[in-house]
């Protein structure tokens, strides 16, 4: 009985598309109004799960081939090694020097004693015969599996094959629905990107309120957020396969910390499986209890930022919760819950937009996110922009402050010189020529540079257009140089997505905020600049 009422296991990806998206067009679709921008606009939202599944799909399939060509090679290296019956023999399969060690310290163990025979004294193997199979490139790129969790979303963006090296059909195949998957999440993007540089000339939003009750919404948001995090707080944390430059610019310390997996378990190849005893250690350690912290914490942030926007600069709680339940709904939320360098640069940013009103706040938790994550250094023009009328001194100062006390951490860190940290702290290096995502896997790295130049100019633009600047505007500038950012991220641009979809959220769910400008809402401090209204330039939207 206790298996019938508590068994629960997690929806495979493609089945909570299937059901997140039913549930999404009963609760935000407006039937009376079918042709309307905010059916678009859920339209566009729904769009961008097909992406993420096909880019799922083709590492999953790239995984099964890699650990199939694994099998193939230690069955020529090792003509003793038989191929596992399962995965869960897989692990176990390969030599790995731990049992050489246990199988010393224990003699009268026989099964360590015959599973330690190819081993030295300390563990060592042995000098390999000289007719052993020179090494696959899936070898160069693999940590044992006995230590290493299959990590479909951080582990194949490192496998890259060399454009020289000899690929199998089915490694093409992978590479190829990995390339569509991208694609698709670029097309969408760009699409989305075109609505939100219209939205500022979007002056009628009539009030279009989720198809569900307050209450209602509560409830399911609630029931929603406890599943995930539950799945986040009994996942097993895998160390990240890149460390320090290869994945990119941001935070040394960010980068440390361990990824939890939230997809579903599967026994096939190519599938996640049971933890190992090294990844249940991994599991306890102050890092990985770390990690799940900032996750959990970093979604209930983004969730409780959306329903205070609504209700305190929106004036309606309704449309704050049906943001928060949206967001909770999306596909995305659920296959990448457990991405802390997701998670937390959009809490800070979502945090950013509702401390408005207080500059140095705001400043705060801008310069928060952008000493984490590198990025989102590019909104600082638009939001000198908004406050260069008032509070313009107040959030430089949060801004300055916050990034200056993350480099006083980074000295005490001992990792690599200040220099060094600094240099990817700040993205001063060169774009990587060897880049992964969509980059890597056939499109020539030397077109980043061209996307790099024209979105240097869209966030330059930003500061002087649109002239005159509101909430909304604030909101919906800042998704939109979020979004353009995916197209030149040289690490996973396109999966990024929770950068910009809280802010997208509440593009599509604001009202008309034109009386909103930083003159007359922003709390500012003595000492900040105020030009008066009846200036050249002015303001307010009469």
């Amino acid at each position: 009985m206790s298996e019938f009422l508590l068994f629960y296991e997690r929806p495979n990806p493609t089945t909570w598309v299937y059901l997140s998206s039913f549930l999404t067009i009963g609760l935000y679709f407006v039937f009376h109004r079918f042709w309307s921008v905010r059916n678009l606009d859920i339209l566009l939202v729904l769009l961008l799960a097909p992406g993420l599944l096909m880019v799922q799909e083709g590492r999953r399939r790239h995984l099964r081939e890699m650990e199939s060509g694994d099998i193939a090679f230690y069955d020529v290296a090792d003509p003793n090694w038989r191929q596992p019956n399962d995965a869960s023999e897989l692990v176990s399969a390969y030599p790995s020097p731990q049992v050489g060690q246990d199988a010393a310290g224990n003699p009268d163990d026989p099964e360590l004693a015959e599973e330690g025979d190819s081993f030295g004294i300390d563990g060592v193997p042995e000098t390999p015969p000289a007719d052993t199979a020179p090494p696959r490139i899936q070898d160069e790129t693999r940590i044992p599996l006995r230590t290493e969790p299959e990590a479909l979303d951080e582990r194949l963006e490192s496998t890259t094959l060399h454009p020289e090296q000899i690929e199998t059909d089915t490694e093409q195949s992978a590479k190829r629905l990995q390339r569509a998957g991208f694609i698709w999440l670029f097309l969408v993007e760009l699409l989305i990107l075109g609505r939100l540089m219209i939205d500022p000339v979007m002056n009628r939003r009539p009030m279009l309120d989720p198809n569900l009750t307050v209450g209602g919404s509560y409830f399911i948001s609630i029931s929603l957020f406890i599943f995930m995090m539950v799945n986040v707080a009994t996942s097993t944390p895998r160390a990240r396969v890149w460390q320090g430059p290869e994945l990119g610019p941001g935070y040394v310390l960010m980068h440390q910390l361990p990824t939890i997996t939230t997809r579903p378990v599967s026994s096939a190849l190519g599938g996640e499986r049971a933890p190992t005893e090294d990844e249940v250690n991994l599991g306890k350690g102050s890092s990985a209890i770390l990690a799940k912290v900032l996750a959990i914490s970093a979604h209930l942030a983004i969730v409780v930022g959306l329903i205070l926007i609504g209700n305190r600069h929106f004036g309606n709680l309704r449309s704050g919760v049906g943001c928060a339940l949206l967001y909770l709904i999306v596909p995305y939320t659920a296959q990448y819950t457990g991405r802390v360098d997701h998670a937390l640069p959009a809490a800070l940013l979502l945090w950013a937009i509702l401390s408005y009103r207080r500059p140095m706040i705001a400043g705060m938790f801008l310069g928060l996110a952008a000493g984490l994550v590198y990025y989102p250094l590019f909104l600082l023009p638009l939001w000198y922009s908004f406050y260069w009328r008032k509070g313009v001194r107040s959030f430089s100062v949060g801004v300055i402050v916050t990034l200056a006390i993350l480099v006083a951490v980074l000295t005490f860190s001992g990792t690599d010189s200040l220099v060094e940290q600094l240099r990817r702290m700040f993205g001063l290096f060169a774009p990587t020529k060897e880049p992964r995502g969509i980059w890597g896997l056939g499109w020539d790295p030397r077109w980043r540079l061209p996307v790099i130049v024209a979105f240097g100019i869209l966030s330059s633009l930003f500061a002087a257009w649109p002239s005159s600047k509101n909430l909304g505007t604030l909101i919906g500038c800042s998704a939109a140089v979020m979004v353009a950012v995916q197209f030149w991220h040289g690490y996973g641009g396109g999966l990024f997505i929770a950068w910009f979809l809280p802010l997208l959220l509440l593009t599509i769910f604001r009202p008309n905020l034109e009386d909103r400008v930083a003159v007359k809402v922003v709390k500012g401090r003595s000492w900040d600049r105020s030009i008066p209204a009846n200036t050249s330039g002015r303001l307010e939207l009469e």
